[in-house]
């Protein structure tokens, strides 16, 4: 019994052997360009499989080229192939767009234009944005002081600012309130950056700049950095040349005219 089991099984996978032979081969595409989005997948006799982007029939062989340039590709007999499907790619992730960076502010575009406005030195008005926000034009004090001249609510309402973190609004804003100031106290620089920093107030209330270690401090930077700036310019001034004077002792230049005529 176990050598007839033996040589039954042995009939039937011969049998299968010949009849795998005997299929025609397993339709695949002829298309000699790629499908879009789709890759082919063969399945072997031997159990392997793969994957293909389109293939060319050569008499009995199956060129599968792996990419959908023809450069790239592997033969294999089209008997050998016992089945085929296909998946769809997926879809390449979404490309990233960077994102818009803000428009940047040309800084001494709006310092020009509130200095021509107003009538104040564009070189003070940079000192004093440089000692109020360091020129962050989002920064808040303690106290609730915004913007790049860090103006205060109630003073940004009384000067029309509606929005204090916007750049030019602000400096034009604080460039007025700087003339006022400057105006009020005939132009005393020392007087005018102490209202602009502890009020008009404190300045009437000592007659002076306030004894307050961070108002002294902040009048003192202010005065320094503007006139660094003053000096800074007139060294770059190109020097003034005076033409030079003859020696005492040189020649009287010579006439025409004639003795006597």
């Amino acid at each position: 019994m176990k050598s007839l089991a033996q040589t039954v099984s042995c009939v039937i996978v011969l049998v299968a052997a010949a009849v795998a032979e005997s299929l025609p081969p397993v339709p695949l595409p002829t298309a000699t360009a790629s499908t879009p989005g789709i890759v082919y997948v063969a399945t072997l006799r031997n159990g392997f499989s793969m994957r293909f982007d389109h293939r060319q029939i050569i008499q009995e062989t199956s060129r599968l080229f792996t990419t959908a340039e023809d450069d790239s590709f592997i033969d294999v007999a089209t008997g050998d192939i016992v089945s085929l499907s296909q998946e769809q790619l997926p879809l390449p992730p979404p490309r990233a767009v960077a994102p818009t960076p803000p428009a940047v502010m040309d800084m001494k575009s709006v310092v020009a234009a509130a200095s021509d406005k107003h009538l104040v030195d564009a070189d003070l008005i940079d000192s004093v944005i440089r000692f109020e926000s360091g020129f962050n034009p989002k920064a808040v004090s303690p106290k609730g002081a915004r913007g790049l001249m860090q103006l205060m609510p109630d003073t940004a309402a009384k000067l029309g600012v509606k929005d204090s973190f916007d750049s030019q609004a602000n400096v034009d804003g604080g460039t007025r309130y700087l003339r006022e100031l400057l105006a009020r106290y005939d132009n005393d620089l020392a007087k005018a950056l102490a209202a602009y920093n502890a009020g008009p107030h404190r300045v009437e209330q000592y007659h002076g700049v306030p004894p307050y270690h961070e108002t002294r401090a902040y009048v003192a930077g202010v005065i320094r950095d503007f006139n660094r700036k003053k000096l800074a310019a007139r060294k770059a001034q190109p020097k003034k040349t005076t033409p030079a004077k003859p020696p005492q002792n040189a020649a009287k230049p010579a006439t025409t005219s004639v003795p006597g005529s």
